[in-house]
């Protein structure tokens, strides 16, 4: 409510915390936002809008593209150290995680699908997280800009999305930039349902 986001606001301003910024559904960012700016005097900008999926009925693109799903293993740990890079910086994301340890950790628990051509390159990255409740959530999901336009990151989500089922998940999710349209599209071609809609105020 209102009267939360401005009771939390002062709250935390009392106690002199800097907040980088707030993501949260939509009207709870913007409520919070407005809030901080009241007890502050910072001012917030949006920085993102969001829409969270879950998963109906999975659906395979048709045709998939040639070249088949791989789990990343140790052998591909330079590749995901510099596509989680590539991707970090595409989103604007800052150093707050390590690109190593993110490799790492990812490898240990099988949690990131590669797409691989035929030749065995990878060509697109679909990662997922820890269950958590029974759910999991796919993230993130990356191509190569020379590499996109021909289905492979469909096909790498299609994948991810088939293990998650597989290990128990009950619920699918993910997050997409509503300023992309291309991954807004695809997620929904594939059997994703938008949920609701979240914003990040710097």
């Amino acid at each position: 409510t209102l009267e939360e986001a401005d009771a939390l606001a002062a709250r935390l301003a009392g106690l002199g915390h800097a907040l980088p910024g707030v993501g949260a559904e939509h009207d709870t960012a913007t409520a919070f936002a407005e809030a901080w700016q009241r007890h502050t005097g910072a001012t917030p900008t949006l920085h993102e809008r969001q829409r969270l999926y879950r998963l109906g009925t999975l659906t395979p693109p048709e045709p998939l593209p040639e070249g088949r799903g791989r789990v990343a293993g140790e052998q591909d740990r330079e590749q995901l150290i510099l596509w989680y890079r590539e991707f970090a910086a595409a989103i604007g994301a800052g150093p707050s995680t390590d690109a190593d340890s993110w490799a790492d950790t990812r490898i240990a628990y099988g949690r990131v699908t590669f797409w691989e051509a035929p030749d065995g390159t990878p060509v697109s990255m679909a990662g997922v997280t820890p269950m958590v409740a029974g759910q999991m959530r796919v993230a993130p999901v990356y191509t190569p800009a020379h590499l996109r336009g021909r289905g492979y990151a469909g096909a790498a989500t299609v994948e991810v999305s088939r293990a998650a089922l597989a290990a128990g998940a009950a619920e699918v999710l993910l997050f997409a930039d509503l300023a992309n349209p291309t991954s807004n599209g695809l997620y929904q071609r594939i059997g994703y349902r938008p949920v609701t809609d979240f914003a990040v105020y710097d």
